[in-house]
């Protein structure tokens, strides 16, 4: 049965009725074909009538970025998602404003990129934290990629297959303490992305539509 808010999108929006059809997605099992059994005012019963399709496996590509304002950081979490990341993990550094994140909206937001876009695995959200004790407990052998505005390699050039991360930082970009606590991290590589000032969710979806264009799915096709 579904109630509260999804039903209420799905009665009163997508005006759903006993007898149609419904694609549903569990993030365990993969997405099922089900029916309006029942519509009531408030609630739907639904019928389970076969499997779709496994769970996907997605790309092992983390999104490790400092959290901005509400609009901006929406705007990054549903393009990420769309994108396929399989983690995203805010970073606190020393230049952030925004240092708390509203986990429950967000996890909202992953769900419905993830319906929008046809994804059977969300990608986990992890507690933010603090750039020096992400490095501490980087784990080993996984590619960090830093992205640099102070400049580094042009991520297009960079061999950097699964598993890896990018890391993108805030509005008024890292630090030198920061920069020398990066590089001094063997897991982690500069990256430049290109010639202009990015915005800071600019850069993180510019950043991670490069890698998946190069290691992730997409030459898979449909």
């Amino acid at each position: 049965m579904i109630d509260g808010p999804a039903a209420h999108y799905l009665l009163h929006v997508m005006r759903m009725k006993a007898g149609d059809p419904i694609l549903l997605f569990d993030n365990i099992s993969g997405e099922w074909l089900a029916v309006v059994a029942d519509a009531a005012k408030r609630s739907l019963t639904l019928r389970i009538e076969r499997q779709i399709s496994e769970i996907e496996q997605v790309p092992d590509l983390w999104l490790c970025f400092a959290p901005v304002k509400k609009a901006r950081l929406d705007w990054i979490i549903e393009k990420a998602t769309e994108l396929g990341v399989s983690r995203l993990q805010p970073v606190i550094t020393e230049r952030t404003i925004v240092e708390r994140v509203k986990s429950e909206r967000l996890e909202a937001q992953i769900v419905e990129a993830c319906e929008q876009c046809g994804r059977t695995a969300l990608p986990t959200l992890a507690e933010p934290v603090k750039l020096p004790q992400l490095l501490k407990d980087w784990p080993a052998g996984r590619t960090l990629l830093f992205a640099d505005e102070a400049g580094g390699a042009p991520l297009a050039s960079i061999d950097a297959p699964a598993p890896a991360a990018i890391l993108t930082g805030p509005e008024g970009g890292f630090t030198e303490r920061e920069r020398e606590l990066l590089t001094g991290n063997p897991a982690v590589r500069r990256i430049a992305l290109g010639p202009r000032i990015l915005r800071a969710e600019t850069a993180a979806i510019a950043a991670v539509g490069i890698w998946m264009a190069q290691n992730g799915d997409w030459s898979a096709g449909a």
